[in-house]
Formats: structure tokens, sequence, C-alpha cells
């Protein structure tokens, strides 16, 4: 049969990116149409890697061939993609930086930075993260690498450091830096350039994304950084309990004044229930049900998802392998919420860039 690369464009033209809301071909993402005989491949250029809609668009493609052209042509769909930016985030080669907060402290932020990092290097995407908790890093922690030093180089005269790489991402924390065993007893100038040099003396290579793992609260840290840096947005953490709520909308506050103005990519509840392994169909909702799916109707944000209570999540974390590296239940939360702050992040860049609806 006989069939052209204009038909083609034509039938893919009736499937609408679901987020963009705008048609595959309008939007460029249909690439590299190869012809032969009733053989028919091309490539669907997606925003991320960590796209949770990737199999949903493949087989609306399959689907628009057979409907617009023929049910007789051999389709192959190659599934990629390019990272998208909308800006320049003030960092050689970073396309997004993506700010992990919470309005107080305990609420397993750091955990869920971590995790949220790991599950998006495990799509593909490049991805560094910064701890950026001077007075409690816990990163060196988390990744097993108590008592590790980056190297760092002289180039054209300026020190360059070299994050530490492991389990797929870079690393850089100001507890590579420090004793674990003192105190930083650093003030507000003291603590924004070491921030900034976290950022600029740094080299980071080809990010698509850069996750900073922020401190508790809205001080000197916050403002340096979404001051400093274009922030792609921000993910804000916490528990269910009125207490941790009422500090998360604080939070929110300060990421969404003027003189910030930092989009909100969704809210993530943790320690949202506890399952006892026993009775794994069981959910006990100790500190309240709903409070942060409640909070992101509330300011008008995605839901991203809630997180168990896991006594292996901890663990996990004190003995340097994040849960995400392994194959459970949680780890599948965890994975899909990374796909959707991906999916977010992606969206905030097609609107900044006039390109979604």
């Amino acid at each position: 049969m006989t069939f052209t690369k204009e038909q083609v464009l034509a039938a893919l033209g009736n499937v609408e990116e679901p987020d963009l809301k705008k048609d595959l071909v309008t939007l460029n993402m249909i690439q590299d149409i190869v012809i032969d005989g009733d053989k028919l491949s091309f490539s669907v250029i997606l925003t991320t890697p960590a796209c949770p809609l990737k199999a949903m668009i493949e087989n609306a493609c399959r689907n628009a061939i057979s409907h617009f052209i023929s049910k007789d042509i051999q389709v192959t769909v190659n599934m990629t993609s390019r990272v998208t930016t909308q800006k320049n985030t003030g960092v050689p080669g970073v396309k997004n930086i993506i700010a992990v907060a919470s309005g107080k402290g305990g609420v397993g932020k750091s955990t869920v930075a971590v995790n949220l990092a790991l599950g998006l290097a495990k799509s593909g995407a490049k991805v560094g993260l910064i701890d950026a908790d001077i007075y409690g890093p816990s990163i060196p922690i988390m990744f097993g690498l108590e008592g590790a030093r980056p190297n760092a180089t002289q180039v054209e005269g300026k020190t360059r450091i070299e994050p530490i790489e492991k389990y797929g991402i870079k690393l850089l924390s100001i507890g590579f830096f420090t004793d674990p065993n003192q105190p930083v007893p650093w003030r507000g100038p003291m603590v924004s350039t070491a921030v900034k040099q976290l950022f600029n003396d740094a080299d980071w290579g080809e990010l698509d994304y850069l996750v900073v793992d922020l401190p508790p609260g809205t001080g000197d840290i916050h403002i340096t950084v979404t001051q400093s840096f274009p922030v792609t947005g921000a993910v804000i953490v916490t528990t269910p309990q009125n207490v941790a709520l009422a500090d998360a909308k604080k939070g929110v506050g300060m990421f969404m004044m003027d003189a910030i103005n930092v989009p909100i990519l969704g809210v993530i509840e943790n320690m949202a229930y506890f399952t006892p392994a026993e009775l794994p169909e069981n959910k006990y909702y100790i500190f309240g049900q709903d409070g942060g799916k409640n909070l992101a109707a509330q300011i008008d944000a995605p839901f991203l998802g809630e997180l168990p209570l896991v006594k292996a999540i901890s663990e996990s974390g004190d003995a340097g392998k994040p849960l995400v590296l392994e194959d459970s239940v949680t780890t599948n939360a965890f994975i899909t919420i990374a796909e959707r702050v991906a999916q977010q992040v992606a969206i905030a860049n097609a609107k900044a860039n006039g390109k979604a609806q």
C-alpha cells in the first residue's frame, strides 16, 4: 500500500498531548518519520523521560494511524524525550531547579527529596541533588557517604567542585565539607555565601533536574536560593496533622510572595497512613486523613500523592541506600510521585513558553 508523510502527520494531528491540550504535530513532538512500503516508524519526543502518560500517548498514536490511514500498516513508535526548560537557571547546563520544602521539620522532607531525585533518575533523566540544609545536612548519611570529600580543581583561577556521584545522580552537601560532629554556627551572610557556592562553584555538567533539599521553615536559605536562581517550581512536603499543615501554608505563602514568585508544583503528604505487615489491606490514619490533599485544594495546586508511614523508609535512609532503589509498594509510590513532579515541571515550562492552553 502507499501512503505519505503528510497523511501520517494529518493522522497524528488528531492525537492530543493530555497535559498541554494541543496536538502532537503542533507541539513538534513528531519526528523522524520513515515509510518503507507498509511499514511506518516515527519518534514521539516527550517533555520528560518520566512522563506518566507515555503508554497512553503511544497507544493513541497507533490508533490514529490505524483509524485515519489503514489498519494494515506496521507501526513502530520510538518513545523518546527532550526535557524542557523555560529560562536560564543561572547554573550552566541545568535545565530545571526543583525546590523541596516544608513548613516545619520532622515531616520527612529530606527523605522525599532524596527518593524524588532517585525516582527521576530511574526514569532516565540526568539529575543532581543539593543538600541546602546547612545546619542539619542529611544527604551524606542517606547516601552512605559520611566522610566523603568532593574533588576540587582550579579552572582559570577559579575553584571548581566536582559533585560526588552515587546511584546515578550528582550530589553536593555542606556535610561534605564540615565535621559531622561539630555544629555550624554561621550567621546569615555566611550561610547565603555557602549555599550559592554549592550552585555556582560546582561542575554540574548537563542536568535535566537539580533537586534542592531546603531546610525547614522560611528563612535566609530559602530567600537566597529563590532570589539568586530562577527556580522552576517548589514541592511542598507535609504530614496530615494540623500543626504541620499550618506551617506548610506559611511555606506556600513564601513562594507566592511577589519578591519570590515560585510556582507550586504540588503537595506531597508523608506519613499519611500505617499498614501493618500482617494486615496489608488495612490503612490506619494515625495523624489524620487527607490533610495534604485538602491543602493542595486550598492553594489550587496538584496533589502529588501520599506516602505511608513505613519503618523501611527510615531504615533504608540510615543504611545509605534509599528505598526507591528497592522493589516494594512504597518504591512504586515514590516513582509515581516523581513522574507527577516531572509532569508538572513540563506543564509549568509549557505555560511559560506559551505552548500550553
